[in-house]
């Protein structure tokens, strides 16, 4: 029998990948997007328009979409769940982000939030450690001022595509609740990813932030050590 999945957040960073990857493992997922496009269907999730029709008939969806702002999260993963639970899918794969429990920025508050309310369908969630393309642009942000000041944390950045291997087969299985996290290959200073990403050519300066959020950094629970699972290196993804 064949299994219709839906990707929301399909023309994001990672929901491009998670599309590709369906597509070379011999799926036709259908895209939610706000603009018309190949296999897309249009819809909202901030605003509702579309997502019930968006819905009709599929047994899966991956849930990739997400915004600048955590408030706007709850809503969208609000008005996802609500559709989910109206259309009757079988299974919900919505990704996350380690350690939002223990690090209370305004936007992984909106993450949890998001979590407790996906709880509500047959779901499974899946916390991954920050990516790759999300550091980089980051350093390219800092690389505006004349010295590139780097906070003294740790990070396990992962690679788009890993996640998306593990997003679809975890897809392909049964809802599972919580999987266990998924993180990049390699735990690495800030300032070594910095050094890395500049090539050596701009000056980097190691400072310490202050605050609960940073303090957590420090500490380590934006890491999975035990689930070093992605393949592909911060180097290599350049």
């Amino acid at each position: 029998m064949t299994t219709s999945i839906l990707v929301t957040g399909g023309t994001g960073t990672l929901g491009r990948a998670v599309v590709a990857h369906l597509r070379e493992t011999g799926h036709q997922p259908l895209v939610m997007s706000r603009r018309p496009g190949p296999d897309h269907v249009v819809a909202d999730l901030l605003t509702g328009d579309g997502v019930d029709a968006a819905l009709d008939g599929v047994d899966v969806v991956i849930n990739c979409a997400t915004t600048l702002s955590g408030k706007k999260d709850v809503i969208a993963t609000r008005t996802l769940v609500d559709a989910v639970r109206r259309a009757g899918c079988r299974h919900l794969v919505h990704v996350s982000i380690v350690g939002i429990d223990r690090i209370r920025f305004g936007y992984y508050n909106g993450k949890l939030a998001s979590e407790e309310l996906v709880r509500a369908v047959p779901h499974t969630i899946l916390r991954a450690t920050q990516f790759h393309d999300l550091l980089r642009k980051i350093f390219s942000v800092l690389a505006k001022l004349p010295v590139v000041f780097v906070p003294d944390v740790r990070f396990q950045p992962v690679d788009v595509r890993d996640v998306a291997v593990r997003l679809v087969e975890l897809a392909m299985g049964p809802p599972l609740g919580r999987a266990a996290d998924f993180g990049g290959p390699e735990v690495r200073d800030a300032v070594d990813l910095a050094r890395s990403h500049f090539g050596g050519k701009r000056r980097i300066v190691p400072i310490r932030l202050p605050g609960k959020a940073f303090r957590a950094l420090r500490e380590g629970f934006n890491l999975t050590p035990e689930h070093a699972d992605g393949k592909i290196t911060f180097e290599e993804h350049a």
